[in-house]
């Protein structure tokens, strides 16, 4: 039994870093503000105002947003536009028909996002959505006008372009490709998106490269000071996600703590109460 339990464990720790080897696009790693009530209220009102209108969180209610220290008054005032009780679910109205006429597929239920994207000892469900909402790309071949780095052909167009302002994105790659003369050589390609999404394609061959394969992605805004503040808000909507994805999860933490001291106390007293009662058996 124990040798099955170890095997089991051991071909879930296998899968993993074989999933986190395959994840694709690197994620960044997200700054930790899940304690931060400022950057979690903030977060909030990004999600009703930006998310909320095609993305539900059917297992999210209002009232619940009261565990960020927001009032029945202030969630009435900021974050309800409709006729919507404070007691509701987040609930939109396009239908997942609608959505998938408009979009190509049904906008996801974002309740439970940030789980759904975490990797056990890898990347967080928050870095996910963080990485993700910061490489989108304008791209005039996609239906939508969009493309995406973390989500390659997404049917979500960019809808925090204007926080995010314009930029430019440059992906180099280096490769190996067959030449005329049927021999191998290593060709660099650039590809250079403007901000209003037409590409350019430059390729050009590399003589005497040994180096490894590359594949390299960089944007460059056109208002510097104006992607930092995006990059922040980015920030308090992926902490937001990632505590509407479990809002208890501060509390068992903390309750955790204690489990644990709990559990060391308890480890001492059975193991003098073991050396007690066969001190005399030999």
């Amino acid at each position: 039994m124990i040798k099955k339990l170890l095997g089991a464990i051991a071909i879930s720790l296998a899968f993993t870093s074989v999933c986190s080897a395959e994840g694709g696009y690197p994620l960044d790693t997200a700054p930790n503000r899940i304690n931060d009530l400022a950057s979690l209220q903030h977060g909030a009102k990004l999600f009703v105002n930006y998310c909320l209108s095609c993305h539900s969180a059917n297992a999210m209610r209002y009232n619940r947003l009261a565990d960020l220290g927001l009032t029945d008054d202030e969630i009435k005032k900021n974050l309800l536009f409709t006729s919507t009780k404070v007691g509701d679910l987040m609930h939109v109205a396009m239908t997942p028909a609608d959505g998938k006429k408009w979009f190509g597929s049904a906008p996801p239920d974002l309740s439970v996002m940030a789980r759904a994207k975490s990797e056990n000892f890898g990347p967080s469900g928050v870095d996910y959505i963080y990485t993700y909402l910061r490489t989108f790309y304008r791209d005039t071949t996609k239906h939508t006008g969009w493309d995406n780095l973390v989500f390659p052909n997404v049917a979500m167009p960019n809808v925090l372009w204007q926080l995010q302002g314009q930029r430019t994105l440059t992906r180099t790659a280096i490769a190996p490709k067959e030449g005329k003369d049927g021999k191998e050589e290593w060709v660099q390609t650039t590809t250079t998106f403007d901000p209003q999404g037409y590409s350019t394609v430059k390729t050009e061959a590399l003589q005497n490269y040994n180096g490894p394969e590359i594949s390299k992605d960089i944007f460059t805004p056109v208002d510097p000071a104006q992607s930092a503040a995006y990059d922040n808000d980015v920030a308090d909507l992926s902490n937001f996600l990632g505590w509407m994805a479990e809002p208890a999860q501060l509390f068992r933490k903390r309750l955790g703590v204690w489990v644990m001291l709990f559990l060391a106390l308890f480890l001492l007293v059975a193991w003098r109460l073991n050396a007690a009662y066969w001190k005399k058996v030999k």
